[in-house]
Order: structure tokens, then C-alpha cells, then sequence
């Protein structure tokens, strides 16, 4: 932090302050890493304590960080990052610096429901819920049903990881194309447990449709927390 410094001018101190804390927050420190203590903070910029803490707390009403009264000031997760594109929740985590894992809740062979038959096609297919994490913190539940005439084997893979990993390099079924709706919903008591939330609490829901060279693949209705996951949208005017 020696290479940023508190300038004379119109900006307010403590909004310098801020603004190099939170370059600090996002360029060299992960969520959960602990800031220097206010003392060392006034110490290293030359401002008042008022100062730190007007910045501190600017930052904690922002979301960049935590602080907890005895503990400190600690950098806050950051939500998961999504721009509706094609890719998995493996490689989304992994591209913003995040350990993605699962915890699989159900993984069977049976008969579908008939809103995923009307996909897939009639059953019986592959059932798989899975919560998904990141560095240890549950981001979403995933029900999710394969095309068991497609990827009969799925189940038997290590399916704690990528799945369209596995559907492109052991079956060949690339997923290149897929429809999917978000909804706001309430969490229920199963995914209210899975998630760490109360039951009713908000969501976010998403239901993909995958398919791979024009054949129906997969059904998942993901459900997020929404303090921990944020849908991205680039607009371009349509107009000619």
C-alpha cells in the first residue's frame, strides 16, 4: 500500500481513502483476507482515525468488505459473476479466482417428471442435485436431469465437477446451444438448508434447456443466492 498516497485537493480524504482500499481489496487481496488494523492504516496514509473510519464504513456499506467488532476488517466475498453464456459453474468460478466443488445431495436413474420429459423425451433418465460451491460457500442447488440415451454412464463419473466437461470429453456431447428463463422465487426448506438461508427467503432461479448438435440433453433448474450471484447482460441496439 506504500505505492498510494492521500493528495491535497477537492477529494475528500476519506474518499481517497476508500478508493485505494478498495483497489487494494480487488487487485491484491482474496475474500476473507484481513486489512491492516485502523491504527497502521492511520499510520501509513497520515489521516485521523475519523478518517479511516469514514472509509471503512463507506466500504462496508458498498460490499467490499466486512468488519467485525473485536476481529477486524476482512475483504467480502464476491458475487459469482455470470454473462448467460454456455459455460459451466466450474469455469465461471474458476475464471474469478474461486475453488468450485459440490456436494451431490441426489444421483439416480428414474423416471423424469413429465415437464422434463417433454424435453428429453420419455424416461427413464439420469437424476442429479448437486449444491454447488465456492471456496467452501454454497452458491446454488442444481436439479438437473440428463438424456440417459445420450450419456448412460454420467452418474459414474466424478460428476463434482464439471459436467459439460465430461458430456464433451467422454461422450462427445458438447453442449453448443441452450435456452434458459430466470425467475425470482422464494427458497423452500430443502434449499434453504442446502443454501444457509430461512425459508422464503428470495432467489434466483434459472431453467436451462442444453442441447448438443440439435438433440435435447439436459434440464437443470439452478437455484442461486442472490447475494452471492449476479447475472451480467451486454445490450447492443438492434436497429439496423
Amino acid at each position: 500500500m506504500s505505492r498510494h498516497s492521500i493528495e491535497p485537493g477537492p477529494i475528500p480524504k476519506h474518499a481517497q481513502l476508500k478508493e485505494i482500499l478498495t483497489e487494494v481489496c480487488h487487485d491484491d487481496l482474496r475474500p476473507g483476507d484481513s486489512l491492516p488494523g485502523e491504527r497502521v492504516l492511520e499510520e501509513v496514509f497520515g489521516v485521523s482515525r475519523i478518517t479511516v473510519r469514514r472509509a471503512i464504513g463507506d466500504m462496508v456499506a458498498d460490499g467490499t468488505v466486512e468488519s467485525f467488532r473485536g476481529k477486524g476488517t476482512f475483504v467480502a466475498k464476491r458475487p459469482l459473476r455470470s454473462d448467460l453464456s454456455l459455460g459451466s459453474f466450474t469455469a465461471e468460478m474458476t475464471q474469478q479466482g474461486a475453488e468450485p466443488s459440490a456436494m451431490i445431495l441426489v444421483s439416480e436413474r428414474t423416471e423424469p417428471p413429465e415437464s422434463v420429459a417433454e424435453f428429453l423425451g420419455d424416461g427413464p433418465h439420469l437424476h442429479l442435485v448437486r449444491v454447488r460451491l465456492g471456496d467452501g460457500l454454497p452458491y446454488s442447488v442444481d436439479d438437473a436431469w440428463y438424456n440417459a440415451r445420450l450419456v448412460p454412464g454420467l452418474l459414474e463419473r466424478p460428476v463434482h465437477t464439471s459436467v459439460y466437461s465430461i458430456l464433451a470429453s467422454k461422450f462427445d456431447v458438447p453442449i453448443d446451444e441452450a435456452e434458459q428463463v430466470c425467475t425470482a422465487a422464494a427458497a423452500t426448506a430443502d434449499v434453504g438448508r442446502a443454501l444457509g438461508i430461512d425459508v422464503g427467503q428470495p432467489v434466483l432461479r434459472i431453467r436451462r434447456l442444453s442441447s448438443s448438435r440439435g438433440r435435447p440433453v439436459e434440464v437443470c433448474t439452478s437455484t442461486y443466492r442472490p447475494d452471492r450471484y449476479t447475472l451480467r447482460m451486454r445490450l447492443r441496439d438492434g436497429r439496423e
